[in-house]
């Protein structure tokens, strides 16, 4: 069998992310039908179908998700290449992709990396705002902001100032409702909360039993979301509080009975420590977040 093309690989990693022919176009920069020709050069090359096609789109057969943590370990492979290879030698310059949640991703960093591009006026960025935690072994991202400890050797992490978390509420919400004085007393409010348990979220509810997703009057996994709920004036919901202090319209309930820290790493790859670009931005995301 002949070795297909890393172009090849690159358009199938594109139409299993994008679930579409015309998307992955459009991410790519390419015609649709530039896309076809690579997915069936593809499946000629390794004599196996990688989609089924149908009215709904195209669904990945077995060999494609057989297939897909390699494609996409060669496509974050790849744009950490082009990452590395646009800076120049021991120039503050270049891209540097960041891996962080949602609400530190819209909450904490737009302003942080604001003072970072005025400093350092070559630097781009790339922002992966997700709750999982991208793959900094696999190069999915350069540098991460972690709520949780990274346990892998060959990672750098810094520990920085906790982040605290407390139950809040609009005041438009708290004069029409009233304001707790206990726990309990939450079962006559509406709450913001999750709508998928996970370990770390049973183990919340476990802890404070009147937080339980039965209780939730609104329920959505998206943090964003929960936090433009609180905002909304919907009910009580789960807020960062150095987040709710900035808006005065956003008062904090029950501090005395619900206080949760949140831990908070800096983190990248030790292969990245020499890089001026990659350690100029970790350097700052400790000074910011300390």
């Amino acid at each position: 069998m002949s070795i297909p093309s890393w172009d090849l690989y690159r358009t199938f990693e594109a139409v299993l992310r994008t679930g579409s022919l015309s998307r992955a176009a459009r991410t790519l920069g390419l015609t649709q039908p530039s896309i076809a020709r690579h997915i069936d050069a593809l499946e000629q090359a390794i004599g196996r179908d990688l989609f089924v096609r149908s009215q709904r789109g195209l669904t990945p057969t077995a060999a494609a998700l057989e297939l897909r943590p390699y494609a996409e370990l060669l496509a974050s492979t790849s744009a950490a290449l082009l990452r590395t290879a646009e800076g120049s030698a021991g120039a503050v310059a270049g891209t540097v992709r960041i891996s962080a949640s949602e609400v530190v991703s819209a909450e904490h960093l737009p302003a942080m990396l604001a003072r970072l591009r005025h400093r350092y006026p070559a630097l781009t960025f790339e922002l992966s705002a997700s709750n999982t935690l991208d793959d900094l072994l696999q190069r999915q991202a350069d540098v991460a902001v972690r709520m949780v400890q990274p346990v892998q050797q060959s990672l750098i992490g810094r520990k920085v100032a906790p982040i605290p978390v407390g139950l809040h509420a609009h005041t438009d919400y708290l004069a029409r409702r009233g304001v707790p004085a206990t726990l309990r007393d939450l079962a006559d409010h509406d709450l913001i909360g999750f709508d998928t348990e996970t370990p770390a979220i049973r183990a919340f509810a476990e802890r404070f039993p009147d937080l339980n997703r039965a209780a939730f009057t609104l329920r959505v996994d998206s943090d964003i979301t929960q936090l433009a709920a609180i905002r909304a004036g919907f009910g009580i919901g789960i807020c960062q509080v150095p987040v709710a202090a900035r808006d005065p319209q956003l008062i904090r309930v029950l501090a005395d009975c619900l206080t949760i820290e949140l831990d908070v790493w800096i983190v990248m790859h030790e292969d990245l420590s020499n890089s001026p670009r990659c350690r100029a931005v970790f350097d700052a995301l400790v000074a910011e977040f300390s």
